[in-house]
């Protein structure tokens, strides 16, 4: 399985300290219904209740500094990573360790606004994504049901083009062009986006 990773640059990324507690992160890993920059021909959006199997726990999901496994702040089976749903996108807050290598190398920068955006990693489950093209022919991506893998606070965003979306959006624009044509039927055409997937 492949892991597509999208960063955002979202003011609010904070840590709180309270006497006696571990230092709290807060911020969110994602935004709902706003389109990305251009990922290599497709936009992409994100619909509320992607995360849902975040959100429940049958993902999961680390919080990782730069999506390094070696700086684990928190795990939501753990319960030091919480994760919800709001209006805006996927919150999270992070307990994290109370190490002076996170202290220096992710708490304070956070603090000083030197880190201040965030990534997660996700594939997307069987049906859940939809291709379409808007009012203006791009064609937008919307993932309406992920599996997250990670939640991160970045130093340097990843390049968003990832080669999964791409074959995908392959997929979806061979499979109108083949039913177009009629040389396809449309449950086939499903099972090939499907396959290019895997």
């Amino acid at each position: 399985m492949e892991i597509e990773r999208r960063f955002f640059a979202i003011e609010g990324l904070t840590v709180e300290t309270r006497d006696g507690s571990p230092p709290v992160v807060r911020g969110h890993a994602a935004v709902f219904g706003q389109l990305s920059e251009d990922l290599g021909g497709f936009r992409e959006q994100i619909a509320p209740g992607a995360f849902a199997s975040a959100v429940d726990g049958s993902d999961d999901v680390r919080a990782l500094f730069n999506h390094d496994p070696n700086y684990i702040l928190g795990r939501n089976r753990a319960k030091t990573l919480r994760l919800k749903e709001d209006a805006r996108g996927l919150a999270i807050e992070i307990d994290a360790p109370q190490t002076d290598t996170i202290r220096d190398l992710v708490l304070e920068p956070i603090r000083r606004g030197d880190v201040s955006q965030m990534s997660f990693g996700f594939s997307v489950r069987p049906n859940g994504q939809d291709w379409a093209k808007d009012d203006e022919g791009r064609v937008i991506r919307t993932l309406k049901s992920l599996r997250t893998f990670d939640v991160s606070p970045v130093v340097f965003p990843a390049y968003p083009q990832t080669d999964v979306g791409l074959r995908e959006l392959r997929a979806w624009t061979q499979g109108l062009a083949d039913a177009e044509a009629g040389r396809v039927p449309m449950n086939l055409i499903r099972a090939r986006q499907q396959q290019a997937r895997l």
